[in-house]
């Protein structure tokens, strides 16, 4: 029977988990179980800040997207993107009619394990499968991975991993940094202190070895003491 018609309807995106239902008209739906993974080529126009678009090959996050119309030249758009590989920021100018090849993401949460190497072994909670993340995947942040963190990764629409988000607040033990006398802790200033995923931390003086603090794992901030 010709395929006059039909509903194609993806519900996996990891190529290793990818099927794909195809519903034809007065027929039964068909099962193809071949990896596969979706382009989808959008208007540039119709991205917006925080996309993440396949450019050169490589995956790109959209950081700023401005549109320009110069005196009397075609409107374009001037894009500040950074490669989530190498983490380089790269500037480009898109014709106002072009269309990008767009990512489709998936999000999951993973379990932070152990180290392997330079590696960091996170688990699938729901089916105990274990993956190797690597650290440039994780960026700065990842000197505040510690035991059994939940992160959520994501995943490129073939299956590789783009970025690792860790929670936007962890508390952590300080671990060692100096003690402070009475009138140390009476001023506003600040000292280093060692925390348990070992990096270190500028913290208030009245901090103290073995107080418990929060810290924004996006600029690596004190934030607060946390009372037990």
């Amino acid at each position: 029977m010709p395929l006059s018609l039909f509903d194609f309807t993806a519900l996996c995106i990891r190529p290793t988990l990818c099927y794909i239902h195809v519903f034809v008209t007065g027929g039964n739906p068909v099962t193809c179980t071949r990896p596969f993974f979706i382009r989808l080529m959008i208007s540039i126009s119709n991205v917006s800040k925080g996309s993440i678009i396949r450019f050169k090959g490589e995956p790109h996050s959209i950081e700023s997207l401005m549109h320009r119309t110069p005196g009397n030249l075609r409107a374009f758009y001037q894009a500040n993107m950074r490669n989530l590989k190498s983490g380089r920021n790269v500037e480009y100018r898109f014709s106002a009619t072009e269309s990008v090849d767009v990512i489709i993401t998936e999000r999951k949460q993973y379990q932070y394990l152990y180290r392997d190497g330079s590696d960091f072994v996170m688990m699938d909670n729901e089916t105990f499968d274990q993956i190797n993340v690597p650290e440039v995947a994780i960026g700065a942040s990842s000197r505040f991975v510690k035991d059994g963190i939940m992160v959520t990764i994501v995943f490129s629409d073939d299956g590789s991993i783009l970025g690792v988000e860790l929670p936007t607040f962890v508390e952590v033990e300080v671990i060692e940094t100096s003690p402070a006398s009475k009138d140390d802790r009476a001023t506003s200033g600040t000292k280093p202190a060692v925390v348990e995923t070992g990096t270190e931390v500028s913290v208030p003086m009245f901090i103290q070895t073995g107080s418990i603090i929060r810290v924004d794992t996006r600029t690596g901030e004190y934030i607060e003491r946390v009372k037990k």
